[in-house]
C-alpha cells in the first residue's frame, strides 16, 4: 500500500520547489493525499481493517495541519496546492 518510487518523484517534481525538494509543505501534503487515496481504496474492500483506518485519520488530520500552516504562511500556495489536488477545505 505503499507509494512507489516513480511516483513519489512525479509528485515532488510537480510540487516541489526544486528536484530534491521533499520537505516543503506542498511536497508533504502530495504524498499525504496519494497515501489518502490508497487508503480509502484500501478500506472500500475491507471495511473491518481498523488499523488502517486509524492511519486514515492520522495522514488526513496531519494534512490538515499542513495546509492550515500552509494557509497561514503563504496564502496562494495553499490555493495553488488545494486546486491541484482537489481537496475539499
Amino acid at each position: 500500500m505503499e507509494i512507489n518510487t516513480k511516483e513519489k518523484k512525479q509528485l515532488i517534481k510537480k510540487f516541489g520547489r526544486h528536484e530534491k525538494d521533499t520537505g516543503s509543505p506542498e511536497v508533504q501534503i502530495a504524498l499525504i493525499s496519494e497515501k489518502i487515496k490508497e487508503l480509502t481504496e484500501h478500506l472500500k474492500e475491507h471495511r473491518k481493517d481498523f488499523h488502517s483506518q486509524r492511519g486514515l485519520l492520522n495522514l488526513a488530520s496531519k494534512r490538515k495541519r499542513l495546509l492550515n500552516y500552509l494557509r497561514r504562511k503563504d496564502y496562494d500556495r495553499f490555493v495553488k496546492v488545494v486546486k491541484d489536488l482537489d481537496i475539499r477545505v
